[in-house]
């Protein structure tokens, strides 16, 4: 039934009816399936993806490297509970390579972004280093393009 969660990872508004007809089971199989999925914390929530450039609303975007000591007997679960638990934090990634975490936060201005990395993640006890990016342009997110150029398939006439 995983064909049933890569449905709704693409397209998380398809009904259970959709589903049903484009995998050949049953309305009832596919909202068991579901239902199931939520129960068992597979399916977390249900996102809608927006292109906040097409809306008065300002918004920041940030990916923080997180170089941290990993606490005894807790690796970096404890330090990552603490980081994931602000409201600002959108995301946290363990990661491999030249730091330990991603952390992508949001907010309005550059300046709160960086008041929250001087201020909340940065004194915290484990954190050894930050490197804070900012996101200029989103291109593509979550496998959608946000701005298809439109393909000029007219020929060419010359006269």
């Amino acid at each position: 039934m995983e064909e049933i969660l890569e449905i709704l990872e693409n397209n998380s508004r398809m009904s259970a009816k959709e589903i049903a007809v484009m995998l050949n089971k049953s309305v009832e199989e596919v909202e068991a399936a579901i239902i199931k999925f939520e129960a068992d914390n597979v399916i977390l929530g249900y996102d809608a993806l927006i292109n906040w450039e097409k809306t008065s609303k300002e918004t920041v975007t940030a990916l923080i490297e997180v170089k941290v000591t990993p606490q005894r007997g807790e690796g970096f679960d404890k330090v990552a509970e603490r980081i994931y638990r602000y409201p600002q934090v959108k995301a946290c990634y363990l990661m491999s390579g030249g730091f330990d975490l991603t952390v992508i936060i949001e907010g309005k201005t550059m300046k709160e972004v960086a008041l929250f990395v001087a201020e909340k993640l940065a004194p915290l006890e484990s954190v050894l280093s930050t490197a804070t990016h900012f996101v200029l342009k989103k291109y593509k997110d979550k496998g959608t393009i946000f701005e298809e150029k439109m393909k000029d398939d007219r020929e060419v006439i010359i006269l």
